[in-house]
């Protein structure tokens, strides 16, 4: 049995640069790899989703050029874009490939398991690590619904492999994968139909934040049903039919499942002595070291917010605690994410509506993008900036924006809690007019 220094289940964007440091400090490491290299990022995450988008608000955009006088024919050729989407995954992926070929880090391509504690077994051979590290990430859950087993439903996993899209097309959920992919293919020419138990878009976010987007949606010609669940589904041969709670029914040619992820748990784990939490994530502590001392976890598998820049995030806080750095912790940075439909939305720290349910003291101050003068200059008013401020230290607990270029805007608001600013430091800055950015200031100057 082989004895190494490091192991890392998995070859997502933490696990990768982990193997590659331990490897580069003469460290002997072992990396583990069932499927595609890349992680859910690069594989059917993050890289295929945004070539995807880009074509899709491409399209969108073009559209709306008439209400600026720019008239034009929107042709979207679908396998072309398709095609362009994995050319650029395989892109990303040859690039892991090649740098872990480059590197010392000895590569497994076949499943682990756990036999016991330090011990795992992959393709028939068993290896021994002073230190594992868990990093599976996780699949698209799949609810149980009567019928939908054995039908070609889509995912986010197999999404990308079409060579073109359903002329309809119905979705289940409304999260942010539903919502992005939903719309994307809306604008690339599907008739889609979006179904959601909830009472609104995106439930977890503020109510202003989805009429936005609903009104965004019922442009793109998207059919949107609240409060609604499939119960029932059957494929017959061309479509599908599903049957809702309501006693109603809707028919698609395609039907894509986006009711959530769950965790890819290594077999085993509980050979070792592997915990797992209430939601069925690896259980770790502060230092992302599981129940069981030399075993860590990172991204998605450890219960994080799902997000490569936390499992990157992730990656360098593990450096650093296994480097002897008892300083950082999985809660020490301020965390901010965006959701890429058009208008996007950036988030960083807790909303109003989280602050008001907490009975935090707080103030909050909202701007429309009407109000700032690149909005209604570029024909691009819909959304707002808010902010989230304590009124004794006058720091800011968070922000949402919503509109055009919301996911690189709330960097502004990320950088200044990063560094403890206040709202009153926002608030004398000097932002470039005329720039959306330009209305960050006068938000704050609303607290005046």
């Amino acid at each position: 049995m082989a004895r190494y220094d490091l192991a890392v289940i998995g070859s997502g964007q933490g696990g990768v640069p982990l193997a590659l440091d331990f490897a580069k400090g003469g460290r002997r490491v072992v990396l583990f790899e069932r499927g595609d290299l890349g992680g859910c990022c690069v594989n059917v995450g993050c890289t295929p989703s945004k070539a995807f988008l880009a074509s899709a608000h491409t399209a969108g955009r073009a559209r709306r050029g008439s209400e600026i006088g720019v008239h034009c024919e929107v042709r979207v050729d679908v396998p072309a874009v398709m095609a362009r989407v994995r050319r650029i995954v395989g892109g990303w992926r040859a690039g892991v490939e090649q740098k872990l070929a480059r590197s010392p880090v000895e590569l497994v391509r076949a499943e682990a398991s756990f036999e016991g504690p330090h011990v795992l077994v992959a393709g028939g051979e068993r290896y021994e690590a002073d230190v594992v590290v868990i990093d599976t990430g996780g699949s698209a859950a799949v609810p149980p619904i009567d019928g939908l087993v054995g039908t070609p439903y889509l995912t986010n996993e197999n999404f990308f492999l079409q060579e073109t899209l359903p002329r309809s097309l119905l979705v289940l959920g409304s999260g942010y994968i539903g919502l992005e992919l939903g719309q994307g293919a809306a604008r690339l020419g599907s008739s889609v139909t979006l179904i959601t138990p909830d009472d609104r878009l995106l439930a977890r976010e503020e109510s202003d934040t989805c009429s936005v987007l609903t009104q965004s949606f019922a442009r793109d010609g998207i059919t949107v049903q609240l409060q609604c669940r499939a119960v029932r589904v059957a494929h017959d041969g061309r479509a599908f039919h599903a049957t809702l709670d309501d006693g109603t029914t809707r028919d698609a040619e395609g039907l894509l499942v986006a009711v959530g992820r769950r965790p890819n748990i290594p077999a085993g784990t509980e050979h070792a002595g592997i915990a797992l939490d209430e939601r069925g994530f690896i259980a770790c502590d502060d230092h992302l070291q599981t129940s069981l001392a030399g075993h860590y976890a990172l991204g998605d598998v450890a219960g994080q917010p799902q997000f490569t820049h936390v499992a990157w995030e992730d990656f360098r806080r593990l450096r650093a605690i296994l480097g002897g750095d008892r300083s950082r912790t999985r809660a020490d940075r301020t965390l901010g994410y965006a959701m890429y439909t058009e208008p996007q939305v950036g988030r960083v720290g807790i909303t109003a509506d989280a602050a008001q349910q907490d009975g935090a003291a707080h103030r909050v101050v909202t701007i429309a993008l009407s109000d700032v003068a690149r909005g209604p200059e570029w024909n691009l008013e819909e959304g707002f900036f808010r902010l989230v401020v304590d009124p004794r230290s006058d720091a800011i607990l968070g922000a949402t924006f919503v509109g055009y270029e919301a996911g690189e805007l709330i960097h502004v608001i990320l950088a200044h809690m990063e560094a403890g600013s206040t709202w009153r430091v926002l608030e004398r800055s000097v932002h470039v007019h005329p720039t959306f950015a330009e209305g960050i200031p006068s938000l704050a100057r609303l607290l005046l």
